[in-house]
């Protein structure tokens, strides 16, 4: 049961809110058998929660010499978009009826997301559920993605709240390990990557999905 010391909840969006790390994963997959990339579900394991920059920092290990990560980085893009317009992104379980739950116990909700904002924006509006967010932070906006705690950080700051304050959902360790190094608890909902030892130390809770936390949310 939370406590009535929290006033908001801030959200990863990919793999939490969308279901967007699935198409992902088919779209690198599909990329690295053109290109003969091998490691990719590893690579993609890796860069799960990072922003642009530190995803290539990664995929240059894996792109060697045959192909620079930018032009692998842009055919996965390419790819995503086909999906994301002819088929759309579907929302995780439980995510309308969540959102709509905390909003009724007057919780402030945020998005701290590492992808750019011109993609969190439209597709948290072609899904129906931007405006449910006060603030909207994303990965082109801070130095260093998750695991550093820069997003979280600002997302504070957005918000004028303190870490106690906060809540964090992430499905992914980097976003774990983000959220807690600022200071804020995480409630981890796994997606692509379940919890490891590690993540049963750090995350303040793990739940199943999104239901799990509005009812632990019923006492606010």
């Amino acid at each position: 049961m939370w406590d009535k010391t929290i006033k908001a909840v801030i959200f990863d969006m990919d793999g939490v809110l969308l279901d967007t790390e699935t198409v992902c994963k088919v779209c690198w997959r599909r990329a690295a058998d053109e290109y003969g990339i091998s490691g990719i579900d590893e690579a993609f394991r890796r860069c799960i929660g990072q922003n642009t920059a530190d995803t290539l920092a990664v995929l240059r290990e894996y792109c060697g010499e045959r192909l620079s990560p930018e032009a692998f980085y842009a055919r996965t893009s390419e790819l995503f978009h086909v999906v994301e317009q002819e088929q759309g992104l579907s929302l995780m379980p439980f995510v309308r009826e969540c959102l709509e739950s905390l909003k009724s116990r007057a919780l402030r909700l945020a998005v701290a997301s590492s992808t750019r904002w011109e993609s969190v924006s439209r597709q948290l509006k072609a899904a129906g559920i931007f405006h449910f967010f006060e603030t909207i932070t994303t990965g082109d906006t801070v130095l260093h993605s998750k695991p550093a705690p820069d997003i979280y950080l600002k997302s504070l700051e957005s918000l004028g709240l303190s870490a106690a304050d906060c809540v964090a959902v992430e499905d992914s360790p980097n976003g774990v390990r983000a959220a807690t190094r600022a200071g804020i608890r995480c409630i981890m909902v796994p997606d692509q990557i379940q919890p490891d030892e590690e993540m049963k130390r750090t995350a303040w809770k793990i739940a199943e999905n999104l239901q799990e936390l509005v009812e632990e949310a019923h006492g606010i």
